[in-house]
């Protein structure tokens, strides 16, 4: 899951969200109850209030759409393949887990019923928001838009500083889930005008079959659809997701092995594979890292991951370096220090990144985009604001430098 602003309430905006069981005014559960009437296909003279109170509180309460806990439906899955003796193995993220008859796999929403997998969460969303695209962050992806958000439960990962682990790290019968198909979710971010869709806040790879359909759904009008993602998936899923994707934003954990198994139960390799292969394809990318001091700060590290980028996915993929706060089961640490942000920023810049970014620190000149050839202010953030926008037609208007991203 993101490890970053793209969180149901974040630090730096604690207001935005509150998670899936946020409490709302009755007008406001009015509203949302009348939109999705009638397989939300209804337009409401309404609508620009109902957006303004989604951009307000960013959640959309359990109550609505029939949510329930316990049983869910049975989906069945895409990417496994029979193991004999009415086991299956899972072909979509790398633990490639064996599942005996009606048990689970790692990531608690995927089941073997008979000899056949199925997935408990498709259609399932426990979360729904509307957010900026700054807070996924994808900087440049559509800068000053608003993206459609969801999210279900569960993750592949286990990573011991989860910002969003109420439902991450929770089976889907634990949480309030309510039904929206992904038609409905095409449909809903057609009606709020907004250009993406982002699957996000838990892991989207464990829920990838709802993923594909939102996005082919959406694609048909126009919209593209984003993952946030740890990027912990096999060759197969991947190549079939990235036809119908817009973007991905990949939270690069850290860039030793011993991270990824000691914090977050996974492996570094596969992740740096899934970069490669997203770059080799032409699916635009962001990498995240969340900086987490003690653990990951070192500077040969950060000169090591820059390299990484710089040689395998080239300087002009955007790295953002994120600030830590103590919270889940590392709350013994302190928040990243800036100049440690600021420190990785230099390194990874003299490597010769040129869209280098520090998150969670609002109002530092990190948050901004600059031309890499003049060094002319392009876009001002403050937060997950974009401010002004100076590009024209994604070129520089100084000195006419391209600047790779979706500007349009």
């Amino acid at each position: 899951m993101s490890d970053r602003g793209d969180r149901k309430g974040s630090p730096e905006d604690p207001g935005r969200g509150g998670g899936p069981a946020a409490e709302m005014d009755p007008e406001r559960r009015r509203l949302l109850q009348g939109l999705f009437a009638g397989g939300c296909a209804a337009c409401l003279a309404g609508m620009g209030t109902l957006q303004s109170a989604l951009a307000q509180d960013a959640s959309v309460g359990p109550s609505l759409l029939k949510a329930s806990r316990g049983e869910l439906p049975l989906h069945p899955a895409r990417w496994w393949k029979d193991a004999g003796e009415l086991r299956v193995e899972c072909g979509l993220c790398p633990k490639k887990c064996r599942v005996a008859d009606v048990e689970r796999g790692a990531c608690g929403v995927r089941e073997n019923r008979g000899g056949k997998y199925y997935t408990r969460v498709y259609g399932r969303p426990c979360s729904l928001h509307i957010d900026p695209i700054e807070k996924k962050p994808l900087n440049h992806v559509l800068p000053g838009t608003l993206s459609f958000s969801l999210a279900t439960p569960g993750c592949n990962f286990e990573c011991k500083f989860c910002q969003n682990w109420e439902i991450a790290q929770a089976r889907p019968e634990q949480v309030p889930t309510f039904d929206l198909s992904a038609e409905q979710v095409a449909l809903l971010a057609s009606q709020y005008s907004t250009p993406t869709i982002s699957c996000t806040y838990t892991e989207p790879v464990v829920y990838s079959e709802y993923v594909y359909d939102i996005a082919a759904a959406a694609k048909k009008s126009g919209i593209r659809t984003l993952i946030i993602s740890n990027g912990f998936i096999l060759e197969e899923p991947l190549r079939d997701l990235m036809e119908v994707l817009g973007a991905v934003k990949v939270d690069l954990k850290a860039y030793t092995e011993k991270f990824y198994r000691d914090l977050c139960g996974g492996e570094l390799k596969p992740v740096l594979e899934t970069l490669r292969r997203l770059r080799k394809h032409g699916t635009w990318t962001e990498i995240v890292v969340l900086i987490v001091p003690t653990l990951n700060d070192g500077e040969e590290e950060i000169r090591g991951l820059a390299r990484f980028v710089r040689g395998d996915l080239g300087p002009e993929v955007p790295v953002h370096f994120t600030r830590f706060h103590p919270q889940y089961r590392i709350q013994n640490l302190p928040r990243t220090p800036v100049a440690t942000l600021e420190r990785a920023r230099e390194i990874a810049m003299a490597e010769g990144l040129q869209f280098v970014y520090l998150g969670n620190v609002p109002g530092h000149p990190g948050n901004n985009t600059w031309c890499p050839r003049c060094q002319s202010l392009l876009i001002r953030r403050i937060g997950m604001s974009t401010e002004e926008n100076r590009l024209k037609q994604g070129k520089c208007p100084k000195c006419g430098q391209a600047i790779p991203g979706i500007w349009s």
